[in-house]
């Protein structure tokens, strides 16, 4: 769902962000000038109510895992103001202007499995990476007494 748009005005990129519960009239993108491969490409400022500009987000690239390979920009907006981050891409370019596209994460069911893309990685011995259980048949602990003993560092 298409939330905003960013265009460039006099040499700086411009734009705004409205939903339902959120408008965000006047936001800019700052560019990061950093050698840190980490470091987002953009700040995210917006003007506050005193009118100066503060950060509330930030946006790295990225590229899109489909057939296209189309680079994008995406990140969050967030703000103590906002009842939680705000998580948007935004596509096309900075000639052109780009549009501000927002999804709803997906959640996964509190009493189901988490649903995973692809597959888990696997250990040298074939395993999930955890190691053999410490757990007999009947639950309790192998190899031990099963208690603590008070005298010893629990850790």
């Amino acid at each position: 769902m298409n939330i905003g748009e960013f265009k460039l005005v006099n040499n700086r990129l411009l734009g705004s962000i409205a939903t339902r519960t959120i408008d965000l009239p006047r936001l800019g993108l700052r560019p990061v000038e950093s050698t840190n491969d980490k470091a987002p490409a953009y700040e995210i400022v917006a003007l506050n109510v005193g009118n100066r500009w503060v950060q509330v987000g930030a946006l790295w690239e990225a590229v899109a895992r489909n057939t296209t390979g189309e680079a994008f920009l995406q990140g969050s907006i967030d703000d103590p103001s906002l009842p939680e981050p705000l998580p948007i891409a935004l596509f096309g370019t900075t000639e052109e202007g780009m549009r501000v596209a927002w999804r709803r994460p997906q959640r996964r069911d509190d009493f189901g499995m988490a649903t995973r893309t692809g597959s888990r990685p696997e250990t040298p011995e074939g395993g999930d990476g955890f190691g053999p259980s410490t757990a007999g048949n009947d639950g309790g602990l192998m190899g031990g007494s099963g208690r603590f003993d008070e005298d010893e560092p629990i850790y």
